[in-house]
């Protein structure tokens, strides 16, 4: 049996654990030979797990059992210091031991976030780690920062530039990313003082780098990698999932309006499908916090068990693309 990622799964982690987490896990397992799954959380759950799973697939779950959870209206940090018996950090420890190469959790974005800076720990030479989310479109692009840094400075943008370009080598499989800024204008001399003068360091030293990109090129696939603030890139990423969602109800309805067009909607169903997996956020399953020492990733709360699967074989493939192993070697000399 070879296994080639190690992704730990904070059972408590979502709206609706831990049932929804440990039927996500069993999915995974199922569909990566090469995964291996350290869960933590409940004993009873974590034994539950183990037993409705076939031998080979259970030989590849090492179960924590953990006594605390971190839920969604504490204070991130403080729970993280306090809560040392928890899922989530439990989890997290795991990757700072050596045990696993990431982890994966639907649990509150903040402790995540407190949880992979402050256990974890940053790569070094990296400033600030970001939030990367990948937007679907013409072509699947790596959209960060979306809220781990409500202010950046133009050094900053440079290295969420590189860290970008790692992560879209490994996950979308793109040889040489594509870069862009986001801003107000393509020309060079568009936006503030800062987003000036992030263009020209973007020009200079990050390699694939296109210029800057608007709004509407969010989704036309007009680059492989877009950086931004976490604010702006937050308030962009909310617009989006709203505006998709509000539109595909939209669309339901009008099809759903007469008798000739729901004879057109069941003709062109495979189509709307299509469509609808294209826009779903759950596709990949999370959104990465880049610039630590190991894989965190991060699921909606509302997360179902497929959307749960697909986080935790995207941190495997991620961990198989060695994200961090690129981050450190672009990231570490720019800094220096």
């Amino acid at each position: 049996m070879t296994i080639t990622a190690r992704i730990s799964v904070d059972g408590l982690g979502g709206d609706f654990a831990p049932q929804v987490v440990m039927e996500g896990i069993a999915l995974a397992l199922g569909r990566d030979a090469e995964l291996s799954v350290l869960a933590t959380g409940p004993q009873a759950d974590l034994e539950e797990l183990a037993s409705r799973l076939p031998q080979e697939q259970a030989a590849r779950l090492d179960r924590y059992s953990t006594t605390e959870i971190i839920t969604m209206g504490e204070h991130p940090a403080q729970a993280v210091r306090a809560k040392k018996d928890s899922s989530l950090v439990v989890a997290a420890r795991l990757v700072k031991e050596g045990a696993a190469d990431g982890f994966f959790s639907a649990g509150s974005t903040g402790a995540c976030l407190a949880a992979g800076t402050l256990i974890v720990g940053r790569i070094r030479g990296v400033i600030r780690p970001a939030i990367a989310t990948i937007l679907p479109g013409t072509t699947p692009t790596v959209f960060l920062d979306t809220g781990a840094n409500a202010e950046v400075k133009p050094e900053y943008l440079l290295q969420f530039a590189h860290m970008g370009a790692a992560y879209a080598r490994a996950v979308l499989d793109v040889a040489q990313p594509r870069i862009a800024l986001l801003n107000i204008g393509e020309e060079e001399t568009k936006g503030s003082a800062q987003a000036q003068e992030s263009y020209a360091l973007l020009r200079d030293q990050a390699p694939g780098f296109i210029g800057n990109v608007e709004g509407r090129d969010l989704l036309t696939g007009a680059a492989d990698v877009i950086v931004t603030d976490g604010f702006s890139g937050n308030i962009t990423l909310k617009t989006l999932e709203g505006a998709s969602s509000f539109i595909l109800k939209q669309l339901k309805v009008a099809l759903m309006s007469s008798t000739t067009s729901k004879l057109a909607a069941l003709a062109l169903r495979k189509q709307f499908a299509d469509l609808k997996g294209r826009l779903d956020p759950d596709r990949y399953g999370g959104a990465p916090l880049l610039g630590v020492s190991g894989l965190v990733c991060i699921g909606h709360g509302s997360s179902s068990a497929e959307a749960i699967c697909a986080g935790i074989l995207t941190t495997a493939k991620a961990v198989r693309g060695r994200v961090v192993a690129q981050i450190t070697t672009q990231v570490a000399p720019v800094a220096s």
